[in-house]
């Protein structure tokens, strides 16, 4: 019976849904489809927006196809500037806002709108790099001058490095393996659910940051305005990682302006100043792990691919479902240490670490390899 009323409920729920879109237009379709769908299969009602952030005039063609309302701010609002204006021209409670490379799966929409109305004030979605949802994307990197400093200390040499991935594992599989709606501020910006009372309470997001760290930042506010975030596991969707960014010159130095900007917000400007003075690396990405040696299938409970030479972040693949096969190859044949062929269509040029890693979280090896 619960589950009729609650179901019952849902369908009278309004959900805005603001899309921040910046030079990938193709993306947009896929992405507002897959919004629509799920809306009507949970009785969800949608009222859609488009922040157009950079657009030439055909991809502004595609743009007036779309279900949703297209906004021209006539200029580059940065991610926050497109949320911002998304909240003030959409009036439902409940307001998702996201990337365009962002596919919602089936119920995605309805279990974060539950979690919204159950009382939380931000929620977010469990995110897969493949359509197959194989691998896992990490979580937000935990807020923490003891965090910042295991950061810094992992570019010294390959056992501070060891010592920083085991504590990063620890905060993404508490992620990873949650099965119920647990208690976050270390959500992803990609697609993050709000109340609209939570937004004004704790402020609009800074539009200070042109790109990166927005969310970690409104995140961080939330928190101290005494209002909860939750993951919520049973909500799921594909993010198709860093599709705005790619061929995007500026996108380094965004990222390093809104790291400083953050850091000195969080940590205060003593403290940036001594990350950025004392965390300058003193080696390269040498080969720092014992290569993957023969039976470690056997033993591996999961595989970790990171693009950092100190091997984290990285997005997570579980290997027990394939546990019974003898080469524990996954439902389309590939072997397990194989990116699966979308996800390598997609990535960006550049060398990546595999490692292997038991349940318990002790590393049973790596290899690099590289994306031309």
């Amino acid at each position: 019976m619960a589950p009729r009323l609650r179901q019952r409920r849902l369908r009278r729920v309004k959900l805005a849904v603001v899309l921040v879109h910046y030079r990938t237009p193709d993306l947009l379709g896929p992405a507002c489809d897959a919004l629509v769908a799920d809306a009507e299969a949970g009785g969800v009602e949608l009222e859609g927006v488009v922040v157009d952030n950079g657009s030439d005039a055909g991809d502004r063609d595609l743009l007036r196809g779309l279900p949703f309302r297209c906004l021209d701010p006539g200029r580059n609002l940065g991610y926050s500037g497109g949320v911002n204006l998304g909240f003030r021209e959409t009036s439902a409670d409940l307001v998702v806002v996201m990337n365009p490379d962002v596919l919602v799966l089936p119920g995605c929409l309805a279990a974060l709108a539950g979690a919204l109305e159950d009382g939380a004030a931000a929620a977010g979605p469990r995110l897969f790099w493949d359509h197959g949802r194989r691998f896992l994307l990490p979580p937000t990197e935990e807020v923490s001058r003891r965090a910042e400093l295991s950061r810094m200390l992992a570019e010294r040499g390959p056992g501070w490095a060891k010592r920083a991935r085991r504590r990063w594992r620890r905060h993404a599989r508490r992620h990873w393996l949650a099965h119920t709606p647990s208690a976050s501020y270390d959500l992803s910006g990609a697609l993050l659910a709000i109340r609209r009372s939570a937004w004004r309470q704790a402020g609009p997001f800074d539009d200070g940051y042109r790109l990166y760290f927005e969310e970690t930042d409104w995140l961080l506010r939330l928190r101290a305005a005494g209002l909860e975030a939750r993951l919520v596991p049973a909500a799921e969707a594909v993010h198709l990682f860093a599709q705005s960014t790619v061929g995007e010159p500026r996108a380094d130095g965004w990222f390093l302006e809104s790291q400083r900007r953050f850091r000195r917000r969080a940590y205060g400007a003593a403290f940036t100043r001594f990350l950025e003075l004392a965390g300058r690396p003193r080696q390269g990405p040498a080969a720092e792990a014992a290569p993957l040696a023969d039976g470690w299938r056997e033993r591996a409970g999961w595989i970790e691919v990171s693009s950092s030479s100190i091997g984290y972040p990285a997005a997570g693949r579980r290997l027990r479902a394939a546990a019974a096969s003898p080469d524990r190859r996954s439902a389309d044949g590939a072997p397990p240490d194989r990116l699966p062929p979308e996800i390598l269509a997609r990535l960006a040029a550049g060398t990546y670490t595999l490692r292997a890693v038991d349940e318990r979280g002790r590393e049973l090896g790596a290899r690099a390899f590289q994306n031309p």
